[in-house]
Formats: C-alpha cells, structure tokens, sequence
C-alpha cells in the first residue's frame, strides 16, 4: 500500500460533504468473537472464568484487495479473531477497559488499519440487579 497508512482518510474528515460524495472510511465488522475469560476485580470470577464477547471495526482501505481480489491486501479478519480469542482467554485483567485497549492495541500493532474500534461485552458481569449486558466500547487510531 502506498501514501498515508492503509484505510486513512484524506481531505476533510470522515463523514463530511464533499461535493455530492459522503466521504467514509472501509470498515470491516467482526462481531460476537466469543471466549472464556478470567477478567475481573472478584476472586471468584479470576477462578470461575465467565464468557466475554468481543465486537471489532477495522477502518481500512479495501479498494487494493477488491481489485485484486487478494487476501493479503487486506486485513484477515480470521486472524483477527484468533488474536481476539487469544487476549481473552489470556493474561487476565481486572477491568474490561483494559481488556478493551490490549486488544485494540494487539490488532493496531499486528493488522495496521487505520483505527479500530473494540466493544467488550460481559454478558455475566456480577450485578446485583438484572440487566442484559455491560459493554465498553473503545476508538483508537494508529
């Protein structure tokens, strides 16, 4: 690839008017990446381990690969989730916030999109009150 990093957006930003165009990064979406976790600030959910659930936007340039029709010029979104699957079922962490980063960070280091954004869900977190899921949702750009 060639210029400014892969999928980055030039001219005015992204979302603005330009003439009659929207301007909009790619984006490949990967959702529901699912794993056990020991991530938590309570002992029992460190040794229990309960099921994460991870969503992954990648802002990237997909025009090389569309015209080529060539996996390595985009971002393998199967190796995205093994390295997903990978920092969940690892190093335990005791916020989700932190879980959040290292996987972003991981998946800017390793793939080189542009920017990601990362939801972590934790569907069993220990709330006293029901409730359907808490989520942390994070943006960073390389």
């Amino acid at each position: 690839m060639t210029g400014p990093a892969a999928g980055a957006v030039s001219g005015p930003a992204a979302g603005a008017m330009t003439g009659t165009s929207l301007v909009r990064p790619d984006r490949i979406t990967l959702t529901g990446v699912e794993a056990i976790g020991r991530h938590g600030v309570f002992e029992h959910e460190k040794r229990d381990g309960q099921p994460f659930i991870v969503d992954a936007v990648l802002y990237t340039d997909i025009r090389p690969a569309a015209a080529t029709d060539d996996l390595t010029r985009t971002l393998h979104y199967g190796e995205v989730a093994q390295e997903i699957t990978a920092l969940i079922t690892g190093e335990p962490f005791d916020l989700i916030e932190t879980l959040a980063q290292k996987i972003a960070d991981a998946i800017l280091a390793r793939f080189s999109p542009a920017a990601v954004e990362i939801t972590v869900h934790k569907p069993k977190a220990p709330i006293p009150v029901p409730f359907g899921d808490v989520t942390i949702t994070i943006y960073r750009e390389r």
